[in-house]
């Protein structure tokens, strides 16, 4: 089949074991649940909660957060460095993306200290 296909190929156990599920009364081509700890979806509500906590708070840690909604600190991580483009400077949560207005403030104190020099 790989010389008739290439790789894009199914490999022939993957096929036995699809016809023997089938053969068994399966039809569905969904995954089965699966032990362990369930996927958590972001949604809006939560990443608004941690944007509301870490504005309340700057200096609010990522364990607080954790306690305060009840989720995992790997989340909360991921939403605040991924979701909401936050990283930490001097213990306070400082947004990476500047405003259009923090641009120009920065420009204009570059400007100054290099005509001062």
């Amino acid at each position: 089949m790989k010389e008739v296909y290439g790789e894009q190929c199914l490999a022939l156990s993957t096929i036995f074991r699809w016809c023997q599920r089938y053969e068994a009364g399966r039809v569905n081509i969904e995954d089965l649940p699966r032990p362990g700890q369930a996927h958590v979806v972001t949604n809006s509500a939560t990443i608004s909660a941690v944007d509301e906590l870490k504005r309340q708070n700057r200096r609010i840690t990522a364990r607080e957060i954790t306690v305060e909604l009840s989720i995992s600190e790997g989340f909360v991580h991921h939403i605040i460095h991924k979701k909401l483009g936050y990283g930490k400077v001097c213990a306070h949560w400082v947004s990476k993306h500047l405003s259009e207005n923090q641009k120009t403030a920065r420009i204009g104190a570059f400007l100054t200290q290099q005509f001062v020099h």
